[in-house]
This record gives C-alpha cells, sequence and structure tokens, in this order.
C-alpha cells in the first residue's frame, strides 16, 4: 500500500469515527428548523424546491445558521458498514496491516455496531426491509418523496452490506433482515414494460420509473438473495430486467440516465453501478449470457470519463461538475470487474488526483469541484461514506 493512500484512507476514516457516522447532505435542506416552523412554506411545492436546489447549489453551507441537524442516513450507514467489512477482509490476508487499519476484533465490534444501527434505521409498513432518506425530498416535476420513503437504490446497498456483515458475524438476524428485502423489490417496486423484459421503480411512488441503474440495483439485489435462498423467481425477475436494461444500452457501450427525453445524459457513476449490477447478475446466477454488454460498457467507462492525468469527468462528452462519486466509483467498479491488474495504474492516477485536490486536510472528501465557485461542504452520505467504501475497496484489491 502507498503511504500516502494509507494516509489518506485514516485521516479520512478519524474524522467519520469523530462525527460519530452523522451528517449533512446535498438534499437535505427540507430538515430545516426554521423551514419546518414557517407551515405556509412547508406546503408550497415549489417553496421546498427552491430551498433544496439552494442548499444543494450554494457553495456556502447555510445548515448551520438554518438548524439543520446532523443525521444518520441509511445508504451513508451501508457504505460504512461495507467498508468496515472490506477493512476486516484485508487484515485478514495481511494481519501486518492491522496496525494502521484496526485490529481484528475492533473490526468486528464497529461492524457488529454498524449493523445494528442499519437494522433499526428501516422504513416500516412494506413488504420487506427496506431504506429510504431521512429527509424530505421534492422533485423538479413537483412531487414528493417524504422522508424515510424508501428506494431500491438505498434497499441495495444496505440489505447488501448487512448480507456482508453476516459473512463475517454469522449472525443469522443480519441476513433474514437482507434477504426480506427481496420482498420489497417484488411486491412493493412497480414495474414498466420495456422490450421482453421491465424496468423496476426507483421507490413505490410515482416517478422515476424508467432509470436504468435503479433497475439494475433492484436486479442486483435479488441476485444476492437468489445466492443464498436458490429462489428461482428472484433469478426470473433479476433477468428479465437484465435483459430490458441491456437492450437499453448503446451500440457504442453507454447508457443514458433513463428513458424520458429529460433523462438522456450519459454519467460516470451511474455507468459503474449499471457494471456492478450487471457483474453481480452474472457472477451470482451463472447467467453469463449478458457478458458482451458488460465488456462493451466498462469499455466505454474507461475511455470516456477519465483524462489521462487522472481527473474524473462527471459526464461523457464534459467534465463539470466533478463529483466525488466519479472518483469513488471507479475504485468500487475495478473491484467489482477485477479488473484492478489490467486497470491498477489508472486507479492510482484519479485516486492520486482525487486526494490532492479533493481531500481537506481534516480528513473529509469534498462535494464537486466547478470552474468557478466549488461546493466543499462535507457530506456524510454523498462524500464521505462513498469515499470510505471505494477506499476500502482500493485497500483489500490492491
Amino acid at each position: 500500500m502507498k503511504n500516502d493512500v494509507i494516509a489518506s484512507f485514516l485521516s479520512l476514516k478519524d474524522y467519520c469515527e469523530r462525527e460519530h457516522f452523522k451528517g449533512w447532505d446535498p438534499y437535505d435542506g427540507l430538515n430545516s428548523r426554521i423551514f419546518q416552523a414557517l407551515p405556509l412554506l412547508k406546503k408550497s411545492a415549489l417553496c421546498r424546491l427552491v430551498v433544496i436546489q439552494g442548499f444543494k447549489r450554494c457553495p456556502v453551507n447555510l445548515r448551520r445558521i438554518a438548524s439543520v441537524p446532523k443525521e444518520y442516513n441509511a445508504k451513508g450507514i451501508g457504505l460504512f458498514l461495507s467498508g468496515y467489512c472490506n477493512l476486516y477482509q484485508a487484515v485478514a490476508k495481511h494481519p501486518e496491516w492491522a496496525e494502521h487499519l484496526g485490529q481484528p476484533q475492533e473490526l468486528r465490534a464497529r461492524i457488529e455496531e454498524l449493523a445494528e444501527l442499519l437494522v433499526s434505521l428501516q422504513s416500516k409498513g412494506y413488504s420487506g426491509a427496506c431504506w429510504g432518506y431521512n429527509f424530505d425530498w421534492q422533485a423538479r416535476r413537483l412531487f414528493l418523496f417524504p422522508k424515510y420513503t424508501p428506494t431500491v437504490v438505498a434497499t441495495n446497498f444496505c440489505a447488501t452490506a448487512l448480507m456482508e456483515a453476516y459473512e463475517i458475524t454469522r449472525n443469522e438476524a443480519y441476513l433474514d433482515t437482507a434477504l426480506s428485502a427481496a420482498q420489497f423489490v417484488v411486491k412493493d417496486l412497480h414495474r414498466t414494460p420495456y422490450q421482453d423484459g421491465f424496468l423496476f421503480s426507483y421507490s413505490p411512488l410515482p416517478g422515476n420509473d424508467t432509470v436504468f441503474n435503479a433497475s439494475l440495483l433492484g436486479a442486483r439485489l435479488l441476485s444476492f438473495c437468489y445466492h443464498y435462498t436458490r429462489n428461482e423467481a428472484y433469478r426470473e425477475l433479476a433477468e428479465q430486467t437484465v435483459r430490458a436494461c441491456c437492450y437499453g444500452q448503446r451500440e457504442d457501450g453507454a447508457w443514458v440516465y433513463g428513458m424520458l427525453p429529460v433523462q438522456g445524459w450519459v454519467d460516470s457513476f451511474h455507468t459503474g453501478y449499471n457494471l456492478d449490477a450487471l457483474i453481480a447478475y452474472q457472477e451470482l446466477t451463472g447467467d453469463e449470457s449478458f457478458a458482451p454488454y458488460i465488456e462493451k460498457g466498462f469499455a466505454y467507462y474507461v475511455r470516456h470519463f477519465f483524462e489521462a492525468d487522472g481527473t474524473p469527468k462527471y459526464y461523457d462528452n464534459r467534465m463539470y461538475p466533478i463529483d466525488i462519486h466519479c472518483p469513488g466509483q471507479l475504485l468500487v467498479t475495478l473491484a467489482r470487474l477485477h479488473q484492478y491488474d489490467k486497470y491498477g495504474e489508472l486507479a492510482d492516477k484519479v485516486l492520486d488526483w482525487t486526494i490532492a485536490h479533493m481531500q481537506d486536510k481534516k480528513g473529509y472528501f469534498y462535494y464537486q469541484l466547478k470552474p468557478g465557485v466549488s461546493s466543499k461542504i462535507p457530506y456524510m452520505r454523498w462524500s464521505n461514506a462513498f469515499m470510505f467504501n471505494a477506499l476500502s475497496h482500493y485497500l483489500l484489491s490492491r
């Protein structure tokens, strides 16, 4: 391991542990106690949208003066849990790393702590375990996702993290909770027919029904559940939505974000999500019929989203905003697709650039860099949990 990467990770780890894994989020503006005390504004969809987008886009952190509390975010806790599981495996493979990354008993205690917390953060009232975000979210098309509305994206990250915790602790309660998430996907999400398959919806509420990465993450979760249960219905549903999403892949290997005209962009980290989901489906079900789509998609990914000096791009046709998800997802995607042997130099360049340009001296990572004034707010879920998990993949794989 390179000393600068170790130092970067330990600085991030120290920051997150000091904050007890709580923090702010780009989209948590409606959690402002001041805004919540103004009933006329609360009822206006336009006001809600303005507040969320204003807090998200403003490079100055307004959250302290607006009394936005630091809170747990379920997806963030899932990312931390997965990251600590990776650290546990890394120390098991390399006991000499325990001095830096933590002793096995300490890491196991942290895994159990985070797993119990994650179980407690479930959204209630659905067919299986599921998770959402700790804030109301107002969409541009003026529909509201109330806080804790479960999403397939958050549920995938949380449930599979509990499976990883089960593999280390052998606590059946973690596995049982995680496996029940399949029922949320099967029964609570609606499906949009597409070609010979369908797309899973983003959440049980209307809206975002045509997003490829969300549907593929639903397939990813079902593939994990199939691995443990051998429930053929899970495999069949995963195969149907994988087939639909692969049909939606362009000939050059790219995926647009979704099927609606306003969803026609191609970006870095959602492409990584797609590849992660496809390789999980292939490895967990044994179905290799979609391997050409993975190969074509990965070739497009590494060619179009990273500059020669390691600068990560957001879009395939322009660079800004440089979002911390873009370098972070590369470290995960290379691990998932077993590509570090071939693309380790790319990972090193991107990681070196990211540490130099996007990590604060206090340890946390910035949200986005822009040509003008950048947003360097320490968001826990979006920036720091994501990079904690990403760096843990890098350490385990390299």
